[in-house]
């Protein structure tokens, strides 16, 4: 399906792909711009859903990029190794389902699960500020069916995955926002790519709007990365944004 667009939207469209592209980088939730946005602009949600992962791709891929100089980056992503693994097997079977079911139900769901993160946050807000500890952590299936579930999710809808995985990785997995984030741009940048060509076997691509939300969200992406790696209190602001962020989903899903 393809969008005509009217030149004055191409600025927004990239502008708004930027915002999403630094809050994706640095907590979650952008989606919920680039997805509105979509669908304002006339994309059935089925398309919108597709045609915003051309944006997520483009944006895990600059993160991901600008992460890469990154010191003790091989040894945390082996550490978290089977995090990748389940969330990005999570993570295809979302999308396998995405395009076959109605997501009227989960919104509900979401809705009620980020109240209880938010209480989550902001009642034992030294845990979300903690540095890295996993040396002597030792996963069991529990973590590993969580981390699938949650890449399940990103597979199925995008919007909000970040804040679910930075709440598995800070509060189970024991990684520190900054590197939960690492982590996390790292599993978005490898699932992308197939679940976009699932969504493109289906039909549910817009490119016009798909390949200006990546332009903005691309640049978003960078922006975000450079915050994380060179702000002093990066973990402070990143909760900050995170609280922020699930205030926004609970309003939309629920009201």
């Amino acid at each position: 399906m393809e969008l005509e667009l009217s030149w004055y939207l191409y600025p927004l469209i990239i502008l708004a792909g930027a915002t999403a592209g630094i809050i994706n980088t640095l907590a979650g939730n952008g989606s919920a711009i680039t997805l509105s946005l979509l669908i304002f602009l006339g994309l059935p949600v089925d398309v919108a859903n597709g045609t915003n992962r051309v944006g997520v791709l483009a944006q895990s891929l600059t993160a991901a990029a600008a992460f890469r100089k990154r010191k003790g980056l091989g040894k945390l992503l082996r550490q978290g190794t089977y995090i990748i693994v389940a969330c990005f097997v999570g993570a295809i079977a979302g999308a396998l389902v995405a395009v076959e079911i109605n997501e009227a139900l989960l919104q509900y769901i979401v809705g009620a699960l980020m109240v209880v993160l938010l209480f989550v946050i902001l009642f034992n807000p030294k845990r979300w500020l903690q540095e890295t500890a996993v040396e002597n952590f030792r996963p069991n299936i529990l973590h590993i069916l969580m981390f699938f579930a949650i890449g399940f999710y990103g597979g199925f809808i995008q919007m909000g995955f970040g804040i679910f995985f930075l709440s598995g990785a800070v509060l189970f997995a024991r990684y520190s926002l900054v590197d939960a984030n690492i982590i996390k741009i790292i599993v978005v940048f490898l699932f992308a790519t197939p679940v976009l060509g699932i969504f493109i076997w289906y039909g549910d691509v817009a490119w016009v709007p798909g390949l200006t939300l990546a332009l903005g969200q691309a640049l978003g992406g960078w922006i975000g990365v450079r915050f994380a790696l060179d702000h002093p209190k990066a973990n402070i602001w990143i909760r900050r944004l995170l609280i922020a962020m699930i205030l926004a989903v609970i309003y939309r899903l629920m009201f």
